[in-house]
């Protein structure tokens, strides 16, 4: 199917915008960016100068020119970016006014970009009375497929609507355009939202994600081998876009460095710099990075991974190393200290018993490169959705990048291949671009290994082989602030997560409105419209199960209460 058959399908509705959320019964209905703000206790490292440097470092993402940003307007008249997009779930960032926390600008005076950073889907506000909870690294309560959809909608508008379009590029240029600026401008507008709106109207899907969810890996697939290895000059290669209807809840941040394996599906080694590096590289390949690689047969991998390739390597970099200062949040309310040392005593108990720490406890794990200890993550199938299982077994058209292949690490390209060996090699590829010398002239006058004993690491980078349906089982300190539940967020509280699947809530509110009884969601939400409808053990494959991880079900009323108040203060 051609780019052009794709767009004649017509402009891509874009979705509804949902919002609710659950506050405790008690609590008074509020507007999180105007309640008063407390920022949690997440360690001594955790500094306002950390922050406000996590909120707005640049890890090379190009949505579009900022200008263009700036000038779009929603269907009813207000700018797209009113209020910060407050709409979508996103925080104002009282450091770069105007834009949310997690938004970036990027590139010289009059050119500059706007682009996403790894805070914006990792910062969390719950909120409790008239009062919001500033959880940083937390899983973001943000609703990014009615974004994606939104933008998606706006650009058309200005294409569609000559008045639209007029004003429009009046407000970029500053100035009424000449026929030739209104023609170039278009023209510029048009070569960017073909592609983004073929990924728009192929990849999302029906079923919304909802806030606080995403199909990452499915949209990284579909953004590398969709819109960056194809044929020049579009590089869109239609039939590798697929439908991305493997939600799954945003991870917490925070200890996130010194796991062994990380990704929900436990597919990606990790736990030093070099495979912090490629866990980064891969999530800004997918949130709008510009990747253009190109056969090159002066480069010894035969591929130049870094033309046209907006990655930020020090940015990226500076972000994992404020992701090691980011502590667990301390509770910020009271705590029965008799009832949670009752409750540690449960939490040390087998699983048999209705224990936590035979999986989720601290112990050693893998020793990376440079004698990096790590945690071990157990990767385990504990009845959980599989949905996310379909996504990993995805393969594709490898384009240009036929017949690549990085010695020792990963094997030759194939025509047709698996989409997580295509990313990758364009991931790994281009680390080892950037920071080894690899063209015949480099090598001529400067011999080096293609290998270091570090990047050897890069091998457990993306494991090719995910067998079964088991997902990681983290260290649980915070847990707290992470709700809702299991990798796809089907749980909306602790205290459901320990009953058994069939009286789990088969649908509830999400948003940031927080129970601190239950500990997790709160009952009714006020910011988003969205209730999370979830299926029971009979289809644990819809990518909404809430079936499985039964640990604890069986323990009496008293021995739950204990329980959860020893993960409060974890």
């Amino acid at each position: 199917m051609t780019i052009a058959a794709v767009v004649r399908v017509g402009c891509f509705a874009a979705l509804a915008f949902m919002n609710s959320c659950t506050l405790p019964p008690t609590a008074k209905t509020t507007n999180l960016a105007a309640s008063r703000v407390i920022f949690l206790d997440q360690g001594p490292d955790w500094t306002e100068t950390a922050r406000s440097d996590f909120y707005s470092r640049d890890q090379g993402s190009r949505v579009m020119p900022l200008r263009w940003m700036q000038a779009l307007k929603q269907p009813n008249g207000e700018p797209f970016m009113a209020e910060s997009l407050g709409r979508y779930g996103y925080l104002p960032n009282s450091t770069n006014p105007g834009m949310p926390i997690g938004f970036t600008v990027a590139g010289s005076s009059g050119s500059e970009a706007i682009g996403l950073t790894c805070s914006a889907c990792h910062t969390r506000q719950i909120a409790v009375a008239d009062t919001a909870y500033r959880v940083d690294g937390g899983p973001a309560i943000v609703d990014f497929q009615s974004f994606l959809a939104d933008l998606d909608t706006a650009v058309n508008t200005i294409l569609t609507n000559e008045a639209a379009f007029l004003e429009f590029a009046q407000t970029v240029l500053g100035h009424l355009p000449t026929p030739e600026e209104r023609a170039g401008l278009r023209q510029d507008v048009n070569d960017w939202f073909v592609p983004y709106h073929v990924l728009m109207i192929r990849a999302l899907p029906e079923n919304v994600w909802g806030p606080g969810r995403l199909d990452a890996v499915a949209m990284i697939f579909n953004r590398v081998t969709g819109l960056d290895i194809g044929p020049t000059p579009t590089r869109v290669i239609v039939e590798n876009i697929r439908r991305a209807d493997a939600p799954v809840r945003y991870p917490f941040l925070w200890n996130s460095p010194i796991q062994d394996k990380t990704q929900w599906p436990g597919f990606a080694d990790n736990g030093n710099d070099i495979l912090g590096l490629s866990r980064n590289l891969g999530e800004v390949y997918g949130v709008f990075a510009v990747y253009r690689p190109r056969k090159d047969r002066w480069h010894l991998l035969g591929v130049d991974y870094l033309n046209e390739n907006s990655a930020n390597f020090r940015g990226l970099n500076a972000l994992e190393g404020l992701v090691k200062k980011i502590g667990p949040p301390k509770w910020p309310f009271s705590i029965d200290q008799v009832l949670a040392k009752q409750g540690e005593v449960i939490y040390g108990r087998g699983t048999d018993q209705g224990g936590c720490a035979e999986c989720h406890g601290i112990r050693p794990g893998a020793t990376r490169f440079f004698e990096k200890r790590t945690w071990a993550t157990p990767i385990q199938d504990v009845g959980t959705d599989t949905r996310e299982y379909d996504i990993l077994g995805w393969t594709a058209d490898s384009g240009i990048l036929n017949g690549a292949e990085i010695p020792l690490v990963i094997s030759r390209l194939q025509p047709r291949d698996k989409s997580m060996k295509i990313l990758g090699i364009s991931v790994v590829g281009s680390i080892l671009q950037q920071y080894v010398p690899l063209t015949v002239q480099q090598v001529q006058t400067r011999p080096r290994s293609t290998l270091t004993p570090e990047t050897t690491d890069l091998k457990g980078a993306f494991d090719l082989t995910p067998v079964s349906p088991a997902y990681e089982a983290r260290v649980l300190a915070g847990i707290w602030a992470t709700a809702p539940y299991l990798h796809n967020g089907s749980v909306p509280t602790l205290a459901d997560l320990l009953k058994p699947a069939n009286e789990r809530p088969a649908a509830f509110q999400v948003g940031p409105a927080y129970d601190p009884v239950n500990v997790g969601l709160a009952r009714d939400q006020t910011i988003f419209n969205h209730t999370r409808r979830t299926t029971d053990c009979s289809d644990r494959n819809s990518g909404s199960s809430r079936c499985g991880h039964e640990f604890g079900t069986q323990l009496a009323p008293a021995e739950k209460r204990a329980l959860l108040e020893y993960l409060k203060v974890l």
